[in-house]
């Protein structure tokens, strides 16, 4: 079953009204767009990552509902937010891998912070945030584009809206954060 913008909008808001059952409404209706996005990040990590999808979307959910401040504006800037959200667990994750791998204190951890607990460094997820970070402050909408269209999936149409800019603004900040992403990272 296809689900309008329209509709997934129109519950943002409801749940931005502090209706609960909008957003008990609208988990099964993005389900399948969050598990699209949670795939496409965990499939450009290492081969051995022990995240799950369904524990990232999970983890995701969790900030989601935690989020209370966001004022939701349509389907495009819900996506770019979890995608943002997604990228902050993978980060932390490698963060506390990093951190373990060093000789980190030991400490109790929770059966879900296990899940995410490897002994293999991810040094490409903490450079691409850095390097992230780095642009923001040059550039923040530039950084936005990259997040919303690299890690939320968003085509340049639905990022430039989220953003309110046009969609040649969007096409290019895109081709200029890439090509400064590129130099950065190599």
């Amino acid at each position: 079953m296809a689900v309008s913008s329209s509709e997934i909008t129109q519950l943002l808001l409801a749940w931005n009204g502090g209706d609960q059952a909008a957003f008990d409404k609208l988990v099964p209706l993005v389900q399948a767009e969050l598990r699209r996005l949670a795939k496409t990040y965990l499939k450009r990590e290492r081969d051995n990552h022990t995240l799950q999808t369904t524990a990232l979307i999970n983890e995701a959910y969790l900030r989601l509902i935690d989020a209370q401040k966001v004022k939701w504006q349509d389907r495009a800037h819900f996506y770019g937010i979890a995608a943002q959200l997604m990228r902050r667990i993978l980060v932390d994750a490698a963060r506390a891998r990093n951190y373990r791998k060093r000789g980190g204190g030991d400490r109790r951890v929770s059966f879900d912070e296990a899940l995410v607990v490897s002994d293999a460094d991810d040094p490409d997820v903490l450079a691409l945030d850095e390097a992230l970070k780095e642009l923001a402050t040059i550039d923040k909408r530039k950084a936005q584009v990259v997040e919303m269209r690299f890690f939320g999936g968003l085509t340049e149409k639905e990022a430039a809206v989220a953003l309110k800019i046009s969609p040649e603004t969007a096409r290019r900040d895109w081709r200029l954060a890439k090509s400064w992403l590129l130099r950065k990272l190599s």
